[in-house]
């Protein structure tokens, strides 16, 4: 370990607390805390968007996915960015018109059932927490690697830091440390993009075919079906890619700190320009990994090859370049859980104790009090159940976490916008099946039961095919919304009416001025 590592990595810290400091000073109130008072213009959400978005599992896991697999490493840069697409046109503005401070008011601003809020809050933590166990398995693998702590120490170096972020400086540190992140995440991958495109002499022909070379996969590299070799299999994954982004807590959380929905969709556009740069460059690192870096070494320095990235730092700018990235790296899943643990103490501060225990009745001092003890709590259980997970490949973990949100919350959310028939039944039944489905079927799938040892969580045969279950319960989410629904005699067609033209106008629209 170099003094260039430590300096940088310290550097990065100190910025990223200096920030905290000066936003702590502006956190007052519970809109402060929940979504910077909604203060944020649309080039910022839109960075601090794609830097929350681009995670661990961007960052290193798909970077050691390509390296590993290939073309079906890819998968999940062109899933990921597609789902914007279903955010931007289905989701942002709708529900920046009808929410305040967390998903479960979006579709409350329809039902106003306790119940219903109960089951989103739910919801919330559950994604968050599994997001969030990704983020941490990958800062502990690079911290290990680094300075050659144990794994679990590491783990809980990161939580600790996170959770300072979200105790004191709320959205407003959590929204100012990913905008950081993203400009010195998106500096780092262009940087190593040149530098590999510089050792194929600027020719990504050739680029293609030497990969196919320097593999023991030879031209199967470049195909799809050396990872995924079940079709049914791959397409469930894409669903869950595809759709899940839409019903993440801590994305859809960013649409609320910014002042209207206009604003909220050139957030989108931004964010999605530059994740679709991003993603387009994972190539390069992947590729790169797999040339320079090499299949055995990867493997060795992390089972699920969430080192390839900066290990071929190492390998083509030294140990300067290898400290910046893996300083980058760290920001990247600081930023990240910062702003799962600030949606998943929402979620229980703001509706389960503001709304449901104390009947919106907490003031601001309980609920901002509420949240930074939901945060701890948070933290605490993401970090414990992080420890178990250390081999696991991250943009794995995170592809169950957008399977549980496409299966449990997007069906909510187009049903509530979109269908007047919906009542709070359908609310109800959609989001409870979507949640149990998803979490029931993983707990029975080949990626915790695998009859090889070592492979998954488990020894043993799964009862269930397909390593992530989104073909089935996404279905099985929208599919319990409409039975709950037909099956229920309840019925407010008057309140949709009122729901369609706040969706869609923004009109009386708590904070909106006309």
């Amino acid at each position: 370990m170099s003094a260039t590592v430590v300096i940088l990595f310290l550097a990065i810290v100190i910025l990223t607390l200096v920030i905290t400091f000066f936003a702590a000073r502006k956190t007052q109130t519970a809109g402060d805390f929940y979504t910077a008072g909604g203060g944020l213009t649309g080039m910022q959400n839109g960075l601090a968007i794609a830097g929350d978005y681009l995670s661990a599992a961007s960052f290193l896991g798909i970077a050691g996915a390509i390296a590993l697999y290939g073309f079906d490493g890819f998968f999940y840069s062109i899933g990921f960015l597609i789902a914007y697409l279903v955010v931007l046109f289905l989701v942002a503005e709708p529900l920046r018109n009808l929410g305040k401070f967390t998903l479960a008011d979006m579709i409350n601003s329809r039902f106003d059932a306790s119940k219903v809020r109960g089951a989103a809050a739910l919801n919330t933590i559950t994604i968050s927490t599994f997001y969030m166990v990704a983020q941490l398995v990958g800062a502990g693998a690079l911290i290990q690697l680094l300075f050659g702590i144990p794994y679990w120490a590491a783990v809980l170096i990161v939580g600790v830091m996170m959770t300072i972020y979200v105790l004191f400086g709320g959205m407003i540190a959590t929204s100012w440390v990913q905008i950081v992140k993203a400009v010195l995440l998106m500096a780092g991958m262009v940087v190593m993009t040149f530098l590999v495109l510089l050792k194929f002499n600027f020719n990504i022909g050739q680029m293609f075919t030497d990969v196919k070379s320097v593999t023991a996969h030879g031209e199967a590299y470049l195909m799809p079906g050396l990872q995924y070799t079940e079709p049914l299999s791959t397409i469930s994954l894409m669903l869950a890619l595809v759709l899940g982004t839409a019903g993440l807590p801590h994305i859809l959380m960013r649409f609320f700190t910014v002042r209207d929905a206009p604003t909220a969709r050139s957030s989108v556009v931004i964010a999605t320009w530059v994740i679709g740069i991003f993603y387009v460059l994972t190539l390069f690192l992947g590729f790169g990994a797999a040339a320079f870096v090499g299949y055995e070494n990867i493997l060795a320095a992390n089972p699920g090859g969430n080192m390839a990235a900066p290990l071929l730092a190492q390998v083509i700018g030294g140990d300067i370049l290898f400290a910046f990235i893996s300083a980058v790296a760290f920001a990247t899943i600081l930023a990240v859980v910062a702003g799962l643990v600030l949606s998943g103490a929402s979620a229980f501060a703001h509706d389960l104790y503001g709304q449901i225990i104390k009947k919106g009745k907490a003031t601001e001092r309980e609920q901002v009090r509420a949240a930074r003890y939901a945060s701890l709590a948070v933290s605490v259980l993401s970090i414990v159940l992080a420890l178990f997970a250390q081999y696991l490949n991250v943009a794995f973990l995170v592809s169950l976490a957008f399977c549980i949100a496409a299966s449990a919350n997007l069906p909510v959310i187009l049903y509530t916008i979109y269908w007047k028939r919906f009542n709070t039944a359908g609310a109800v039944t959609a989001m409870l099946t979507g949640l149990f489905s998803a979490l029931i079927l993983v707990s029975i799938s080949p990626s915790v039961f695998s009859p090889v040892e070592g492979a998954a969580l488990f020894v043993g045969e799964p009862i269930f095919p397909l390593t992530n279950p989104a073909l089935v319960s996404v279905p099985l989410g929208f599919l319990g919304g409409y039975l709950g629904t037909i099956l229920s005699k309840e019925t407010d067609m008057k309140r949709y009416a009122e729901v369609k033209v706040k969706a869609n106008t923004g009109y009386k629209r708590s904070g909106v001025s006309h």
